[in-house]
């Protein structure tokens, strides 16, 4: 960022530095990488930025789309966990005590007593990214304190911010919003696609679709209670099919609970989907469902940037892309039964959040990543 200062006459101009430190961004794929990324391309795009970017788990065979001259990546993957940590701590000493950087922009909250240790005898602010479950509950003392004496925090949602709040002592005031984005040029309403409708058996049919990782360690985000749900919803719409996007070592149990109901047949487990292929699965759905608990949800505002109308649970991060429902349908996570009746009226189509164009346009105005640059521009 530029700052100008009334040194007498003329005026003197001052270029911010930056550093930012993560855990990882280029060497797996996920809503935390994807929303890094955005950050580091919404500040790519400012005509004053200079950073340092401190990556702990990535390699340097990862290439970014960075100018080299605005944006150097520092990146210490190794074998060991340990040396790879204690690499990253001697660069960024290192770094700070020869650049002095205006602020550092810690990443996670696993980097954050780092951060505060060696921040703090320079003098240096820095600032906590925080992003849904990780900080929800009372952390670590160590963690609790860095995430105390930051000079601010971000949030990227509500509900996260009063979660982590409450639960660690934090002043409210001191939370910015960064609300996540959405690339409305990726996403966008496209025809059904004919070859994925024959590759999933879906012909005929009405199609609900969640896209999750499906570990049996974080199992909040609902695809058991649709599938609990379906039945009812057979009884209302016989021609429907649950499209479940995703991987991961809860899938037997979901397959075994989808036996049990009798309903095998009308859940289809896709496994990984890239994120190229994604916006055309989008669209081959007719209603996005994920009764879940989300910091935020960023596969709302890709389904709805689709035209796809969505339900999410009602006591999460999914009331800011939501809007508290003016977007779409929020219900009790744990609920079958509400998630049945939200799911019938969404198949029926007639509520104007099922209107494909008006909530493209609506929720884009929010949440596009031209909006997402504006609020980065302002953060700074």
């Amino acid at each position: 960022m530029l700052f100008w200062a009334d040194c007498g006459s003329p005026f003197f101009l001052f270029m911010a530095h930056h550093v930012f430190i993560f855990l990882e961004i280029f060497s797996c794929e996920g809503g935390i990488q994807s929303y890094v990324k955005d950050i580091l391309q919404a500040y790519s795009q400012l005509e004053t930025a200079d950073a340092d970017i401190f990556i702990l788990r990535d390699g340097v065979e990862f290439e970014t789309p960075f100018d080299p001259d605005q944006m150097r990546f520092h990146c210490f993957k190794t074998n060991s966990a340990k040396l790879g940590r204690a690499k990253l701590a001697i660069a960024l000493f290192t770094h700070l005590l020869s650049h002095r950087p205006d602020r550092v922009f810690c990443g996670h909250i696993h980097l954050a007593p780092l951060v505060e240790l060696l921040c703090k005898p320079f003098g240096i602010p820095y600032t906590v990214l925080t992003y849904g479950k990780e900080v929800w509950e009372p952390l670590p003392t160590r963690k609790q304190k860095a995430l105390q004496n930051a000079d601010r925090i971000w949030a990227i949602s509500r509900y996260s911010r009063d979660r982590a709040c409450e639960a660690n002592g934090i002043d409210p005031e001191r939370v910015d919003f960064l609300f996540c984005a959405v690339d409305g040029k990726t996403f966008h309403p496209q025809a059904k696609n004919p070859d994925l409708i024959q590759r999933y058996q879906l012909g005929n049919h009405k199609v609900l679709m969640t896209v999750a990782r499906l570990w049996s360690g974080d199992p909040y985000k609902g695809v058991d209670v649709t599938i609990r749900a379906l039945p009812d919803i057979l009884k209302s719409c016989p021609e429907v099919k649950y499209l479940v996007i995703g991987r991961g070592d809860d899938q037997p149990r979901l397959q075994k609970l989808s036996e049990e109901l009798g309903i095998r047949d009308r859940v289809v487990f896709a496994g990984f989907v890239s994120s190229e292929e994604l916006p055309r699965h989008y669209c081959i759905a007719d209603a996005y469902v994920m009764p879940s608990q989300e910091g935020f949800g960023i596969v709302y505002l890709e389904a709805m940037a689709c035209g796809v109308p969505v339900l999410s649970g009602d006591s999460d991060g999914s009331s800011d892309p939501l809007q508290n429902g003016r977007f779409g349908w929020r219900v009790p996570h744990r609920d079958p039964g509400e998630v049945a009746i939200a799911c019938i009226e969404m198949l029926k189509g007639e509520d104007q959040r099922c209107n494909g164009h008006w909530l493209r346009q609506e929720s884009l105005a929010l949440f596009d990543k031209s909006a997402f640059a504006e609020r980065l521009k302002a953060l700074l």
